[in-house]
């Protein structure tokens, strides 16, 4: 199967708008699947290019109203957002709802009129107030038509073309719904006013529906509106990465510093970065430090401090010093390029709740516009035996153009995507990366997590994390003559040590005669003293005495002991280990509150593996195991009916990763565990997973409620505007208000999504 493409499609008005087209698209030879997404207003297209192209697809599409925007996006070509389809699409977009704005600015005066004359003749037939002269009357009811054929053909044209597109190739959408209810009303009108003598006889000619085409095309516009206002927040999350792309970089060529395009960065290019500067591109420091605000992609709030060696990420923010890095990353490959793509393509996506909506919305055109000619017909058969055939025809005809009108599926279509976007795009500004709508469903459902210990737990690097001092020097000192010992050593324990003394800014001393001891550990001469650094064989060799009991505990617990001596005594100890990250307690006591249980996965040692466990509080341990072991685990858990979310980052976890019905990969971690898993954390994080579940169950929760108002509409829409309780209550509802509920019940929905980006996880 070809790689999925993504394309904007314009044009779409509804859920049933993507199902035509989805449909439409499914039937083209070549195409091996689609997927069309309303509130993303994005297709999701897999295609043989031998047998079709985009331009030939959108054609296939053109004749019922819509087009693709074929154009390459930001991620796949490296080029700023200013010059992609994407930032077009927002510019599109703005441009669009100014178009909207205006038309709803004219129509509201016209409306109003509509509805004050509308209240007066209903109030003077109950002689709240007087009627109408009969000049006023007269004047009003002649204005009346001109504005309603305003509306109707000017503003109401959408509709207009959405009923002769139903009527020529029988696809219906809720441009049909309208155009046909508002057409049938304004037709009834004319009629009534052309033809007034002829017909006063039969029917009542003084009743007439300007008003309700008026109001009707107003109220929708206006939802319309409304509506795509609000849908430019949900997807401002795209819009806010694209502008932590740097435009240009400082590179080093021929000698000298050159301002260029970023997107003429190439691999291996020295990139000067100044106080200040936003990061181009992706890079190892070569020289010099600073601090790098990263919060913009890892959702980290504090700087972080990085020297020779460290890389940096396009996006980020130089803060103090300067610096110069080379270019490792460029274009499409940066993070920032994979996370806009990742995130764009989980807001495209489609999740499994989505189903019934798009089931329904795929029927549901067709079924309201037989239940609205079901609904003329009852009137007309039942009702004028009844009421008489001109009250009979006019409620039949209020009940037509209600069933229309209340009964698009806006508000259906909208529900779930709505909230996917907002959801995918809050958890993308927490550094929370979800691959697909899909996996952000499961993860609400998730009853048991399943961590790794190495990179996710711990640091995944030693660490030191205990001083013993057995002699009467300060820590200070003993840390001074150890790391002057292990500065030439290139073993990683060294390392541990050396990084605790530059934290601690304590400084080495001069050293002579260095020696290192095979498998035991190194000695040196400082200030006319030997010192030895290493483990208890080398103590033993020495033949010094030391109580080895008072590291045994430790020792257990996976720590190594680094012991510094003279050939007189014992000096300190200093105990090296993988250090548990700050966050991981909190984290897995938060899971506990979610009600979820913990289990570490690690190929270490039982007691390393659980003097960490019971110091982090996870409920199970499985030691020393292999990948495959790991894979069988999660299968295990799984038969038992566990929901199982699985954290890891090394490429031994991406088996178990992909097994799990929730993989979760650490930012830091391999490309491979990234890429195997739904949901990346990054900066490896695991305070982050409880932030995902939070926020996998607040959006689950928004979408229950959007399809809740959706139906709600709908179920009492429907018989309402029909005239299903008229016999007993004597209701029917207007389709004034019907516009009015239909309008902003999809304003309710996209409002209920974006409650969203307030909430705290």
């Amino acid at each position: 199967m070809k790689t999925p493409q993504i394309y904007r499609v314009k044009g779409m008005h509804c859920a049933s708008c993507s199902s035509i087209i989805e449909k439409t698209f499914k039937k083209v030879e070549g195409v091996q699947s689609a997927e069309v997404n309303y509130g993303t207003e994005k297709a999701k297209v897999s295609f043989d290019p031998s047998k079709i192209n985009p331009q030939e697809l959108s054609k296939k599409i053109e004749p019922l109203g819509y087009s693709l925007v074929v154009e390459e996006p930001a991620y796949r070509t490296g080029r700023h957002a200013d010059h992609t389809g994407i930032g077009q699409s927002k510019q599109e977009k703005l441009a669009e709802v100014a178009d909207m704005r205006a038309k709803v600015m004219i129509a509201i005066p016209l409306t109003v009129f509509s509805i004050v004359i509308m209240g007066w003749d209903i109030l003077a037939q109950f002689g709240t107030i007087p009627k109408m002269s009969t000049v006023m009357y007269e004047f009003v009811h002649h204005l009346l038509p001109i504005f309603a054929t305003y509306m109707l053909f000017v503003i109401g044209k959408p509709y207009l073309l959405g009923f002769y597109r139903f009527l020529r190739y029988g696809k219906a959408n809720m441009d049909s719904l309208i155009g046909i209810g508002t057409s049938a009303a304004f037709l009834y009108s004319f009629i009534m006013t052309a033809f007034e003598e002829p017909l006063r006889q039969y029917v009542n000619v003084e009743h007439t529906y300007y008003d309700v085409t008026i109001v009707v095309i107003a109220f929708i516009t206006l939802g319309k509106y409304l509506e795509a206002k609000a849908k430019i927040k949900t997807g401002d999350a795209i819009e806010k990465l694209l502008n932590l792309q740097a435009k240009t970089a400082i590179v080093i060529r021929d000698g000298k510093e050159q301002e260029i395009s970023v997107t003429q960065v190439v691999h291996g290019d020295q990139i000067v970065v100044k106080p200040g500067a936003r990061i181009s591109v992706d890079g190892i420091i070569s020289d010099g430090s600073s601090f790098v605000d990263e919060s913009m992609v890892t959702g980290e709030p504090m700087p972080i401090e990085k020297n020779v060696g460290d890389t940096v990420v396009a996006g980020t923010i130089n803060t103090t010093g300067s610096f110069i890095f080379k270019a490792t990353k460029v274009g499409s490959e940066t993070l920032l390029a994979r996370i806009i793509k990742m995130v764009e393509e989980a807001q495209s996506s489609r999740a499994p709740i989505q189903k019934l909506a798009d089931q329904i919305s795929a029927v549901f055109v067709p079924i309201v516009i037989v239940l609205a000619f079901l609904s003329l017909g009852a009137w007309l058969i039942v009702g004028t035996g009844a009421l008489g055939f001109s009250q009979a025809l006019s409620n039949g005809l209020v009940s037509f153009v209600g069933i229309l009108v209340i009964a698009c599926p806006c508000a259906l279509g909208l529900a779930t995507p709505t909230a996917i976007i907002v959801g995918v795009g809050k958890g993308a500004r927490e550094g929370i990366l979800i691959k697909d709508a899909a996996t952000l469903e499961k993860l609400h459902k998730v009853d048991i997590v399943v961590v790794d210990k190495t990179g996710t737990i711990t640091k995944g690097k030693p660490e030191l994390v205990h001083i013993q001092n057995v002699s009467k020097l300060p820590d200070e000192k003993i840390i001074s003559i150890l790391v002057s010992l292990e500065s030439k050593s290139e073993h990683p324990i060294a390392h541990a040590v050396l990084e605790y003394a530059k934290a601690k800014d304590i400084s080495r001393l001069p050293i002579s005669q260095f020696e290192s001891i095979k498998g035991k550990g190194l000695k040196a001469t400082i200030e006319n003293t030997e010192y030895f650094a290493g483990n208890t064989k080398l103590i033993s060799d020495l033949k010094l005495s030391f109580d080895l009991k008072n590291i045994e505990t430790e020792t257990r617990q996976g720590k190594t002991p680094v012991i510094l001596a003279t050939n007189e005594k014992v000096l300190g100890v200093v105990m090296v280990a993988d250090a548990i990250k700050p966050e991981a307690i909190a984290a897995i006591k938060n899971l506990h509150k979610l009600g979820i249980k913990t289990v570490m996965l690690t190929g270490d040692n039982k007691n390393t593996a659980e003097a960490i466990a019971k110091e982090v509080g996870i409920d199970e341990v499985v030691a020393e195991v292999l990948p495959e072991d790991k894979l069988k685990k999660i299968q295990e858990l799984q038969a038992q009916g566990r929901i199982v979310a699985m954290a890891g980052d090394g490429v031994n976890d991406a088996p178990a990763l992909a097994q799990a019905d929730v993989g979760i990969a650490m930012g830091t971690g391999t490309d491979v565990a990234i890429e195997t898993a739904g949901i990346t954390l990054l900066h490896g994080d695991i305070s982050k997973l409880v932030k995902a579940i939070r926020l996998s169950r607040l959006t689950m929760r928004g979408i229950k409620q959007n399809l809740f108002w959706a139906f709600i509409y709908n179920i009492i829409g429907i018989p309402l505007a029909g005239g299903l309780f008229y016999p007993v209550f004597g209701w029917l509802l207007s389709p004034v208000f019907a516009g009015f509920a239909m309008a902003f019940s999809s304003v309710s929905v996209v409002g209920n999504s974006l409650r969203l980006k307030a909430k705290k996880l």
